[in-house]
């Protein structure tokens, strides 16, 4: 199977790509390293530099055709895109259309999905179903759930398969793979690199939320776990239309009760800043991974404290990221 991954360069689209070529696949990257990296790319796979929002580029990736598409290109920070809505209108919704008028005409079977956890906004049940409503409440979340209702309704119309993984709060670390964002505004890669920077400090973002220690509660996956499923869906996904399927742990953790965990993985004292809430942030996302198990024969193998571990080896190692 040949498949082309968008982002690959990225911290989930790396991994994920190192798991395809490991399962023997023929892999494609395109990426613009807006925010990817070079040093994250596999020499086996054959990589594109390049935006959807250039059609010159796309003609040149899509000359070949391929059996599936797993895409992940798009920028993904909440507070970048309440602050700057534009810039995620027009790079993850725009770009994402691009892409998707190319498989609709032809270029790949299959479409596998990044979406996020994101487009429930503020749950009112946990851990979320795929059948809570979804109501964003920030512009990163409203531009995934746009892509999502874009992709099911031209793979329902062009007759491809889709897949649209909502996955929850990616982390740790598998070889020389790991988080490297700039900015970086993760929990475990800005707590981590304060440990390692005598210049950091770790913030924690606000601690009134209405939860038991007044942190927010997230479901941390690990991204090798991560790289699994997607794997996983490629592989499922053969009926036309989109099937959304989330991916987590089912099982939430404070950011206190992170900062406990990483205390114990490092074998050092955090002493945290509190600092008033971010806007765009929910107080709490866990997800239910029972669809996921049940459709995908996916259950996540790896827990907050190997997540832990793996990221503290790979920021010891790198202390700079990537570069």
């Amino acid at each position: 199977m040949r498949v082309l991954v968008t982002g690959g360069a990225g911290y989930i689209g790396s991994v994920t790509t190192a798991q395809l070529l490991a399962a023997g696949f023929e892999v494609e990257i395109l990426d613009d390293l807006s925010s990817g990296h070079r040093a994250a790319l596999p020499p086996a796979a054959l990589f594109h530099t390049g935006s959807l929002l250039e059609p010159a580029t796309l003609d040149r990736v899509f000359a070949r055709r391929f059996d599936a598409v797993v895409h992940f290109a798009a920028h993904s920070l909440v507070g970048e895109s309440m602050t700057d809505p534009l810039k995620y209108y027009h790079n993850n919704v725009t770009g994402t259309l691009a892409l998707i008028d190319r498989v609709a005409a032809g270029g790949a079977d299959r479409f596998v999905f990044s979406s996020s956890a994101a487009v429930y906004g503020e749950p009112e049940i946990s851990p979320v179903t795929e059948q809570a409503a979804v109501v964003p409440i920030n512009p990163y979340g409203r531009t995934k759930l746009v892509m999502e209702w874009a992709l099911a309704d031209t793979a329902r119309s062009a007759g491809f398969a889709a897949v649209a993984l909502r996955y929850f709060n990616a982390a740790g670390a598998v070889g020389d793979l790991g988080e490297d964002h700039t900015p970086e505004t993760h929990l475990i890669p800005r707590l981590l690199r304060s440990l390692l920077d005598p210049e950091l400090t770790f913030a924690v973002f606000g601690d009134d939320y209405p939860t038991p220690d007044g942190t927010c509660i997230r479901d941390y996956i690990h991204v090798q776990d991560l790289a699994e499923a997607h794997l996983a869906a490629l592989l499922w996904a053969d009926a036309p239309g989109l099937t959304a399927i989330n991916l987590g742990s089912g099982h939430g953790h404070s950011v206190s009760e992170v900062i406990a965990a990483a205390t114990a993985a490092t074998g050092r004292d955090i002493a945290p800043t509190t600092v008033p809430r971010r806007s765009g942030d929910p107080a709490r996302l866990v997800a239910s991974n029972e669809l996921a198990l049940q459709l995908l024969r996916w259950r996540p193998q790896r827990d907050l404290a190997e997540i832990l571990r793996d990221a503290w080896r790979w920021h010891r190692r790198h202390p700079h990221g990537h570069s």
